[in-house]
């Protein structure tokens, strides 16, 4: 492969458009054609890249013999198929977005993905690569001293308006923490360098969308929730999350501690969001607070202003892209495997089925393992 990445686009709507920013950000990166059934959306993609083809369907983006890598951010219950008629067809390296799968029933379905997909398959976990998130990432073993306990906050606005408004269901998301919680289960594994064994939950819609009608139908999908995920070599993690939140300060705030103390770091949620008649929004911060000598230290983690132009994940998109490239050239290992994905959406699974069932969840009981 030469040091040009032709890439192919599948969904090119909200989440399709951010990758096409940040690809136009990185050295190499050309957008020969993408597929996109909204007339509007694939209008505002085209606008994006002008050089760029929109083919009618996968199929005929498949036939085209001037592509290096796909990327998907398709409605989530269609990643399945199309990464099952890539491999049958031809398969191209693939950044495919989370989740990666929205039943329990796909599982096997990803399991045979992972026998016969010869190229990299690269799950897009945006928040590893949001700079702050990765300082953290990068210090919490000598901050800690070992992490026993992680907390992962994330206030924010409500789910978007999506074509078709697909992602009010849990039918075609796989719910709120299969969908919107998925990157956060990822970062508990990441963090800890651990499985999970055990999932409790509470959660519910409490306040979002109950006064929607889509083609006949309320929406069901969840906006609050509590979370406790005990790991295999005994640490604990927590995620907290609201989504009727967007008038705080920031958007994810995660802590980790340990015997030598603690660290933690705050992002702000998208730069567009923030109000103008506050002033600049708040930059990102990680803080180390050691126990001895006792004493917080917090340090700014600013993000390159091209990059939060470029979407809503604070930098991170650009980040995995540039990482993805050189995976798709051959120059570096997939970071995000597709283990990774299948656990995150397995996590999600069992925090949903907690919930609603008002119990404890062991994974390797219910077959939620990957395997």
């Amino acid at each position: 492969m030469t040091d040009t990445v032709r890439y192919g686009l599948i969904g090119a709507g909200m989440m399709g458009q951010e990758h096409l920013r940040n690809l136009a950000l990185v050295p190499g990166a050309q957008v020969v054609a993408l597929v996109e059934p909204d007339p509007g959306m694939r209008a505002a993609a085209l606008a994006l890249v002008p050089g760029a083809v929109a083919e009618p369907d996968l199929a005929a983006l498949l036939a085209r013999t001037d592509l290096d890598a796909l990327v998907i951010a398709s409605p989530n219950h269609c990643h399945v198929n199309q990464l099952t008629r890539i491999a049958e067809t031809r398969a191209l390296p693939v950044l495919v977005e989370k989740p990666l799968y929205t039943r329990g029933a796909d599982a096997p379905r990803v399991a045979a993905l992972a026998d016969r997909f010869p190229a990299p398959l690269w799950v897009a976990m945006e928040y590893r690569y949001m700079p702050p998130i990765a300082a953290l990432i990068a210090e919490a073993d000598a901050a800690t001293g070992g992490i026993r306990m992680l907390t992962i906050r994330e206030h924010r606005y409500p789910f978007l308006p999506k074509v078709g408004a697909w992602n009010r269901f849990t039918a075609n998301s796989g719910g709120t923490w299969v969908e919107k919680c998925c990157h956060f289960f990822d970062l508990m594994r990441l963090i800890l360098k651990d499985d999970p064994v055990r999932v409790m939950a509470s959660g519910g819609q409490a306040v979002n969308h109950k006064d929607e009608v889509v083609n006949g139908r309320t929406p069901d999908i969840w906006d609050h929730a509590y979370v406790i995920v005990d790991f295999a070599q005994g640490a604990r993690a927590m995620l907290e999350l609201c989504m009727f939140a967007e008038g705080s300060r920031y958007q994810e705030e995660i802590s980790a501690m340990g015997p030598l103390g603690k660290i933690e770091c705050r992002v702000p949620g998208p730069g567009r969001f923030w109000p103008a008649h506050l002033g600049p929004a708040p930059v990102p911060t990680v803080t180390l607070s050691p126990r001895n000598p006792p004493g917080p230290r917090v340090l700014e983690v600013p993000v390159d202003p091209r990059l939060l132009d470029a979407g809503d994940h604070n930098g991170s998109t650009f980040y995995q892209h540039e990482r993805f490239a050189r995976a798709a050239r051959g120059q570096r290992p997939v970071e995000v495997t597709l283990t990774d994905g299948w656990w995150a959406v397995a996590m999600g699974l069992a925090a949903q089925r907690s919930a609603a069932e008002r119990r404890a969840v062991v994974l390797a009981a219910e077959g939620l393992v990957p395997g």
